[in-house]
């Protein structure tokens, strides 16, 4: 259920949001300018870029599996100071100690073994080097989601169990703590950051719905065009409005950092 395939799609329906996550993310990291930094699954390059524009690398690696991601990335992130390559987040393409700060955005909970990623991004950082991640909060945090699968669990019984707060234990406080402690790391701290997430109208929610992208425009996919003009109605109705038409949700992302 889980397709990464486009990258424009992949804009409208996650990257838009996680481009607000990430400089609130980067201004708690507060790194030191001139390190050299790994974005793990950069997807978009929606971390990468803003790694470029607050935290005055010395360099960027963006690693990602998808060479459609990658593609996009290459083509809207042109700074001299970053590259990206293809690569597994299980078997980082990096060498041991080569970077000085690791992170990774909203993808450490798509990977097979996130124990085994978390050893590789120890493995390729200085001792003393920072690693961090966020991820959403699929359970309780992240309300455009969860909106649409409560709508489509109401006409769909089986929509139930694809919904992401059932399939990542991770993406939780307690959950994301453990696995950064059990990764051998040092001075681990989380927290919430909650940004807003405003549609224009219910034509801006929807549309990214048909990208194909992630668990939920994948559901929509596999719909004929009754269900599928069902579910988009029952959304409709179902969403808050302000008097403009706009649809204002809330989005809450985890986040963690800690030492090598």
């Amino acid at each position: 259920m889980d397709a990464w395939t486009s990258g424009d799609g992949y804009e409208s329906y996650i990257g838009r949001w996680s481009r607000l996550v990430a400089p609130r993310f980067l201004a708690w990291l507060d790194a030191p300018p001139g390190l050299a930094w790994l974005d793990v699954g950069c997807g978009t390059g929606a971390l990468a870029s803003t790694i470029l524009k607050a935290a005055a690398p010395a360099r960027v690696l963006g690693i990602d599996r998808s060479e459609a991601y990658l593609a996009h990335a290459r083509q809207q992130v042109t700074d001299p100071r970053i590259s990206f390559r293809n690569g597994d987040a299980q078997a980082l393409p990096a060498r041991d100690g080569e970077f000085e700060a690791v992170v990774s955005a909203l993808a450490l909970n798509f990977v097979p073994d996130p124990a085994k990623a978390l050893s590789e991004f120890r493995r390729v950082l200085i001792p003393g080097g920072l690693v961090a991640v966020y991820v959403w909060d699929y359970a309780l945090g992240m309300q455009y989601l969860q909106r649409f699968w409560d709508c489509a669990a109401e006409l769909d019984a089986n929509a139930a169990a694809l919904k992401e707060g059932r399939r990542f234990a991770l993406c939780n406080s307690g959950p994301l703590r453990e696995a950064l402690e059990r990764a051998a790391c040092s001075d681990v701290e989380v927290r919430p950051i909650d940004i807003p997430t405003t549609f224009r109208d219910f034509d801006d929610y929807w549309t990214p719905m048909l990208s194909g992208q992630g668990a939920a425009p994948a559901y929509v996919a596999t719909l004929d065009d009754a269900a599928r003009t069902r579910l988009r109605e029952r959304l409709r109705e179902s969403l808050p409005y302000r008097e403009d038409g706009s649809i204002e949700l809330v989005a809450r992302a985890w986040a963690v950092r800690a030492r090598r």
